[in-house]
C-alpha cells in the first residue's frame, strides 16, 4: 500500500522544485532560455511562438504553489488508483 499523503507530498515537492528552477533560471539567464526554448522548438518541427516574459517575483510563486498543489493531487490520486488495484 502506498501512503497517499506521502506519494502527494512527494510528487507535490518534484513538481515545485523543478518550476522553481525553472523561474530562478528566467530570472537570471532569460536569454539562454529563450534560445533553449527556440531549440527545442525547432527539433519538433514547430515555429517557435512562445517567449518568455520578464521575470515576476509573485508568478513565480504563485507557480510553485499551483504546481505543489497540483502534484499533490496527482500523487494522492495515484496511490489512490494503486492501492484500489492492489487490494488485499
Amino acid at each position: 500500500m502506498i501512503d497517499k499523503n506521502k506519494c502527494g507530498l512527494a510528487l507535490g515537492l518534484f513538481f515545485a522544485i523543478v518550476h522553481a528552477v525553472w523561474a530562478l533560471a528566467v530570472a537570471i539567464i532569460p536569454g539562454s532560455l529563450q534560445s533553449f526554448l527556440d531549440w527545442i522548438f525547432a527539433l519538433h518541427f514547430v515555429a517557435p511562438v512562445w517567449s518568455l516574459t520578464a521575470f515576476n517575483f509573485v508568478n513565480a510563486i504563485l507557480l510553485v504553489i499551483v504546481t505543489f498543489i497540483t502534484g499533490y493531487i496527482l500523487g494522492w490520486v495515484f496511490a489512490w488508483a494503486h492501492n484500489l488495484c492492489h487490494k488485499k
